[in-house]
């Protein structure tokens, strides 16, 4: 009977302790769970589109290379001035040096013969009344003469501490200006840097690198979009002579190479298989992109996955795009002759190099660049 009780005891314990174990190792679980869940959640917060990141940095690189080329055009600007207000600084002290010769010359004999007793003199030698209004109308004209010198010394005079004031003024606008320049310059590096950085975060991740040529696939899907709603509204007929004819002809939009061809190859940024429906011309930043035939501007704005892009429908289904730019210089609507100048060559699209990104499309379809463009010796 004695022993039937610490028996029972023992198992009782058992249970309960074995029932305590099996809910401690549930809510660890749970909890483990509960984790798992709230790392998933916040993931997925801060997961962004990637072409989004690259948008943000590309607008920006816009925006400082149009800002940077402002400060560039003053600075030249200033740089010429300067160069203009010193060419007439060293005329004046060319004419003052002159004018201060005539002056010193003048104010010697003055001192040495005083001035009307010189002329009392001159007078007084005069044989008849005749004579002597001669020698005074001829000290009159020297007098006068001796007047204007005077005055001409204290007009250049005058001049030159103006143009003294504006050589210093331009001096500090010219430090102001390479300042910013400098300054825009470090920002556009600093712009540059953070593309890299995310570019080469996305090489390292397949998963990023397949999303990324998706959103490049959807953009282009959307410049379709766009081109064939532009067709159904637009009534631009095109030149006469018709795009068809210029095949092989067609004048280059920018100067430069192709680097990346059109067509299905391995993407020189992600090592990962893409049909590229346009070529990218290298070049340098901030060169002139020009259209290849007279056309209608339909688009000219950002475009996500092409940055500052352009448009142009040449009529009857042909249409031309220009993205990667800085600048853009033409509006919707636009009626634009061949090799007209519609922006600047930048790095705001998706590819990190400065050039101009080209298609042709017939009816929405791309064609091979290549072989529309004029063919180049060498």
């Amino acid at each position: 009977m004695f022993l039937v009780f610490p028996l029972l005891f023992v198992l009782l314990f058992s249970s309960v302790s074995l029932g305590t174990t099996h809910e401690e190792e549930y809510k660890k679980i749970q909890q483990k769970m509960s984790e798992q869940k709230k790392k998933l959640r916040e993931t997925q917060e801060r997961e962004s589109s990637i072409l989004n990141d690259l948008e943000g940095v590309n607008m920006k690189l816009g925006k400082i290379e149009a800002e940077l080329n402002r400060h560039r055009k003053d600075l030249r600007s200033t740089e010429t001035e300067i160069s203009a207000v010193t060419s007439d600084i060293e005329n004046m002290n060319s004419v003052l040096s002159k004018q201060k010769e005539w002056l010193k010359r003048k104010l010697m004999v003055m001192q040495k013969f005083g001035y009307s007793g010189d002329m009392l003199t001159l007078l007084m030698s005069a044989e008849d009344i005749s004579q002597m209004m001669r020698i005074w109308k001829y000290l009159e004209n020297i007098a006068l003469y001796e007047h204007r010198v005077i005055g001409d010394y204290r007009e250049t005079l005058s001049r030159y501490n103006e143009k003294y004031e504006r050589l210093r003024v331009l001096k500090v606008q010219l430090k102001a200006n390479a300042e910013r320049v400098t300054a825009m310059e470090q920002q556009l590096a600093e712009q540059k840097r953070s593309k890299v950085l995310i570019l080469s975060s996305v090489r390292r991740e397949k998963a990023s690198q397949q999303k990324m040529l998706a959103e490049l696939k959807e953009a282009s899907k959307r410049i379709l979009d766009l081109i064939e709603k532009s067709s159904k509204t637009d009534t631009y007929t095109g030149a006469a002579a018709g795009f068809t004819r210029l095949k092989g002809k067609l004048p280059w939009p920018a100067e430069g190479r192709i680097a990346v061809p059109y067509g299905a190859q391995k993407d020189p940024e992600f090592s990962t298989p893409i049909f590229r429906n346009g070529v990218h011309i290298q070049t340098s930043s901030n060169s002139e992109a020009r259209t290849v035939s007279e056309g209608k501007v339909i688009f000219a704005e950002w475009f996500k996955g092409f940055g500052q892009l352009v448009i142009v429908n040449h009529g009857n289904g042909y249409h031309t795009l220009y993205g990667n730019l800085s600048e853009i210089f033409s509006h919707v609507g636009d009626i634009i002759r061949e090799s007209q100048v519609i922006g600047r060559v930048g790095t705001s699209g998706i590819l990190n190099a400065p050039g101009l990104y080209f298609e042709i499309r017939y009816k929405g379809k791309p064609l091979d660049p290549a072989q529309w463009l004029r063919h180049r010796r060498g």
